[in-house]
């Protein structure tokens, strides 16, 4: 565990430590991605600890994201027993830096204080006519097309990280089951990574549907990958924002990617609250 990351994991156990409620130590990590603020303001939190007091973490730049650590013991309104789970409120991503592990100290710190798995949240595009603006997906598995990966530069056997099944099947069938039961249309499909910032050209799109994708998007995959390093099990949804290059008049935007992400926000907010209870019984 190299230092920054071991100060970190201090900084979150005395926070743990010093918190007056009775709580147990995070089992669950969930990152939230644009758009996606008001689940966080729905949690009762236990201590909020901004990236900037953790060594490693990085300080998001694109709206949306506010760069927080949240150790919550609920979501307002449920019962949960006391179980502690930890919510990143906003990622950086490749194109911000050209860093494709800009957040292994993040990934690396949730698995050293005890998560063992993480679900990842993003905004993006979608290749389905039948997954509109407001539409949630859960991803099955993805396709890097960028050409990079978190993991350069790592050494021993470690770095040759199993990707299959990469999206736990029992964690997914959980999330299906779970909109089933609460009245929620859970798309599935296959997640793009491409680098951005740029959008897609129409070109792009046509490839990537000819590839098999259902979805498009510029963040998620780095993160997958380096949790399936730190051998965490991992599940992943989508809020579709837009649909891609060449499907809409629309034309495509950021803002349009926060103001759409709102329209999902009950279905994503019931979907994480039910997980957590499940997870936890």
């Amino acid at each position: 565990m190299n230092a920054q990351i071991a100060r970190c994991v201090d900084i979150i156990q005395s926070e743990i430590a010093d918190s007056s409620a009775d709580i147990q130590a995070p089992k669950v990590a969930i990152i939230l991605g644009s758009g996606l603020g008001p689940f966080a303001d729905a949690l009762e939190t236990v201590a909020e600890i901004s990236y900037s007091e953790l060594p490693g973490f990085p300080e998001p730049g694109v709206g949306g994201h506010a760069g927080r650590l949240l150790l919550a013991k609920s979501v307002k309104g449920e019962n949960m027993d006391g179980a502690t789970f930890v919510v990143l409120q906003g990622r950086a991503h490749y194109y911000e830096k050209g860093e494709a592990d800009v957040m292994a100290v993040p990934i690396h710190t949730l698995a050293a204080i005890g998560c063992e798995t993480l679900v990842l949240t993003n905004a993006a595009g979608s290749l389905l006519t039948e997954a509109g603006p407001g539409a949630v997906m859960l991803i099955t598995d993805h396709i890097n097309m960028t050409g990079v990966s978190p993991l350069f530069g790592e050494t021993g056997n470690q770095r040759f990280v199993n990707m299959g099944d990469a999206y736990e099947p029992f964690l997914n069938q959980q999330f299906l089951s779970i909109a089933e039961k609460q009245n929620i249309e859970l798309h599935q499909g296959v997640y793009a990574w491409m680098s951005g910032p740029q959008f897609e050209t129409n070109a792009e799109i046509r490839a990537l549907r000819t590839l098999g994708s259902d979805a498009v998007g510029m963040s998620t995959v780095p993160e997958v990958i380096l949790a399936k390093h730190q051998g965490m099990k991992v599940a992943a949804l989508s809020i579709i924002t837009n649909y891609a290059a060449g499907m809409s008049e629309t034309p495509l935007s950021h803002e349009q990617t926060i103001d759409k992400a709102a329209l999902a926000t009950k279905s994503v907010k019931t979907l994480l609250t039910h997980f957590l209870k499940e997870y936890q019984a």
